[in-house]
């Protein structure tokens, strides 16, 4: 069954150190579906954003544990992508052009 490549990008994180990312390198941050491979995430941001797409990296952050009281839980995991765009290339994320 095929995934629906429009879901595998959940939101831009907009950062410090993805600001810089930005400015100096043209990579862009995303948090991703957990499941989502760089293969898919590559065709995700050509198809979404109509750029071409160098190179993925992805990690896997995990979640804090933290605590209210004396009561303990844990935050979910999550998966990160930067994306390194081609050099002419660039993403709108705020709608300003």
């Amino acid at each position: 069954m095929k995934r629906d490549l429009r879901t595998v990008i959940r939101r831009p994180l907009i950062t410090e150190r993805a600001s810089l990312l930005q400015d100096d390198s043209n990579k862009y941050v995303f948090e991703v579906r957990g499941d989502a491979n760089k293969i898919e995430i590559k065709q995700a941001t050509e198809l979404v954003f109509e750029v071409k797409v160098v190179k993925v990296n992805t990690t896997t952050v995990p979640g804090k544990i933290k605590r209210l009281g004396r009561f303990q839980g844990r935050r979910a995991s999550w998966k990160k992508a930067i994306v390194t765009l081609a050099d002419d290339e660039s993403i709108d994320l705020f709608g300003e052009a």
